[in-house]
């Protein structure tokens, strides 16, 4: 279980390191775009995202573990 753990971390840290390696030159004007935004919108999607990822890891064990 430690391995999948360890392994999901890393996949996360590579995703948001290409995302900042992609996006660096632009990174003030996305943060000036996201300052726009109702902060309960973005509470709300991050929210949203956070269940998906439960959802995803509670049936990745269900149906294949070992």
């Amino acid at each position: 279980m430690s391995e999948i753990l360890l392994l999901s971390i890393g996949v996360v840290l590579i995703i948001e390191g290409l995302f900042y390696f992609f996006l660096a030159n632009n990174m003030k004007k996305f943060i000036n775009i996201l300052s726009l935004v109702n902060p309960k919108i973005i509470k709300n999607i991050s929210a949203a995202c956070s269940l998906i990822g439960l959802c995803l890891i509670y049936f990745t064990f269900k149906f294949y573990n070992n």
